[in-house]
């Protein structure tokens, strides 16, 4: 492994332990999963994906370098995808927790999406590319811009501010090295060195008394196999009300592997984007069967991991390295040891950076729709703060009464099902203004439907599906109709339109 290898895997890979540890620091600091099934099973079984996804890209690229007799073929990036993770933990994960007090089933639910999101990208790998024209950026980014900045960055945000020492000099460390172009000591990246300010703050407070030791886990090695099972299976009915949180985001990581693959191109190595999509859909559906809980998908950067002189052992590094230090426990050590603090500003910057690129990649005529994606998702953090202030109370939102109730009922219709909404009203709210009514009229048509079935605006706390003469709340009955009214307005404008073209032509 030469020395761009060398230097692509410390990228590469640190961003991989970055997402693993802050998977385990969420499941079990925030919403109080047991360490040992989060470190035992879900973290292992995650991190597996990456270790197939990895020996696969690294093949892909052995296999185009003896193809084209070139020595500097470059392996595809890969690992777990940032977005996802966040929308599994705080869409699917969380809420199971918070509703059942039941870590297993959640982590069978966790294990059941996962797998569903692998079966979606397998069959989007053959139909990808027309999803990707069809369905406007504004849309698809908008909906992960708004999980970003609501549920990536801001989250986060209260972790720094809880422990300003710590957290907020990381954050400017952070931002000084990648916003600022501050070169940091020895070289380091960006990320690292923030990293390992905060957490020296952190332990040297500690070690003169004047701060807290970390209580979020005990570092222990031991081995955690990520064998496969069929736990999720018996928590199916359980799983089906968010799938439609989960699904949306096997579309986006299709569409952007689709991106990747023609980045990559540019750069000069051609991959088939079939066999990029297909690998990433198998490693996700693995990670799934052994007990991992979020996808994984191609990262966006090839050309530079290129232009640092990466080629294909930096991709055999990190799968190796990630693969075997989450089933050793190597990784209990690494959770246990860097403060939440320091770890969340690299959260803060990856949400920002995801927001900035929904507005950026989109057409300026098209920036109400991704500002509108945001209003579902924010409805979600709402309902998750609130949901952990009446737990912490000893309450429950079934004890509100009055106005109290029915603002808490119009946060959960407007959250549930946040991803879908988002997209939904993102796409709408381009197709006004590219003035494509009839489109709009079918999305509100769309809209209708899922409504009247609770993929959308459930009123369930759990979210979960119901028949239309079985709901337990007269709103979605009202949604649903609202929809159609307007999904028939539309379309008496777009039929109107049509007809006053005719006559002028």
């Amino acid at each position: 492994m030469g020395a761009g290898d060398l230097n692509g895997f410390l990228g590469l890979a640190l961003d991989n332990v970055t997402q693993l540890v802050i998977l385990a620091s969420l499941l079990i600091g925030v919403f109080g999963f047991p360490s040992d099934l989060v470190l035992g099973r879900m973290v292992p079984g995650t991190a597996f994906g990456v270790l197939v996804g990895d020996l696969a890209y690294t093949w892909l690229a052995l296999r185009l370098a003896r193809r084209t007799g070139r020595a500097d073929v470059t392996a595809m990036p890969f690992g777990i995808d940032t977005p996802t993770l966040f929308a599994m933990v705080f869409g699917v994960l969380g809420p199971v927790m918070l509703v059942t007090r039941d870590p297993v089933l959640a982590w069978k639910v966790g294990m059941g999406a996962t797998i569903a999101i692998g079966v979606a990208k397998i069959l989007l790998a053959f139909v990808g590319d027309v999803a990707r024209r069809v369905v406007p950026r504004a849309a698809l980014l908008g909906s992960i811009a708004g999980v970003a900045i609501l549920l990536i960055a801001f989250l986060p945000m209260l972790k720094i501010l809880r422990d300003p020492l710590v957290g907020v000099v990381a954050l400017g460390v952070l931002l000084l090295a990648l916003l600022g172009g501050v070169r940091m000591p020895l070289g380091l990246p960006g990320a690292f060195a923030a990293v390992l300010a905060g957490a020296a703050i952190f332990w040297s407070r500690a070690a003169y008394g004047a701060g807290p030791w970390p209580t979020l886990a005990t570092p222990t090695l031991a081995l955690a196999i990520p064998w496969p099972t069929l736990a999720w299976a018996d928590a199916l009915p359980a799983t089906l009300p968010y799938l439609s949180i989960a699904l949306p985001f096997a579309l986006v990581t299709i569409i952007g592997g689709i991106d990747n693959t023609e980045s990559a191109a540019a750069a000069g190595d051609e991959y088939r984007a079939r066999d990029m999509l297909l690998v990433e859909a198998g490693a996700t559906v693995l990670a799934g069967l052994c007990g991992g809980v979020v996808q994984n998908t191609p990262y966006i950067g090839h050309p530079a991991y290129k232009a640092m002189g990466a080629r294909a052992g930096y991709t055999l590094a990190t799968g190796l390295v990630i693969g075997v230090g989450a089933a050793t426990g190597v990784l209990s050590l690494v959770v246990a040891v860097l403060p939440e603090a320091a770890i969340a500003p690299i959260l803060v910057f990856i949400g920002l950076e995801i927001t900035a690129q929904a507005f950026h990649a989109s057409p300026a005529r098209h920036g109400a729709a991704v500002a509108v994606t945001f209003v579902p998702v924010a409805a979600a953090v709402v309902l998750i703060q609130t949901g952990g202030l009446l737990s912490a109370l000893g309450q429950s939102a079934s004890a509100l009464a009055g106005e109290s109730a029915a603002a808490h009922e119009a946060l959960r219709v407007l959250g549930n099902g946040f991803i879908l909404t988002s997209v939904l009203w993102g796409w709408i709210v381009v197709t006004l203004v590219e003035r494509q009514l009839a489109v709009t009229a079918a999305l509100f048509a769309t809209a209708s439907v899922a409504t009247l079935f609770g993929v959308i605006h459930s009123p369930l706390t759990s979210g979960a599906l119901f028949v239309p003469w079985a709901a337990a709340s007269p709103v979605p009955a009202a949604l649903a109709g609202a929809y159609g009214m307007l999904a028939g307005v539309a379309w008496l404008a777009a039929a109107g339109r049509a007809h006053r073209a005719r006559i002028s032509a």
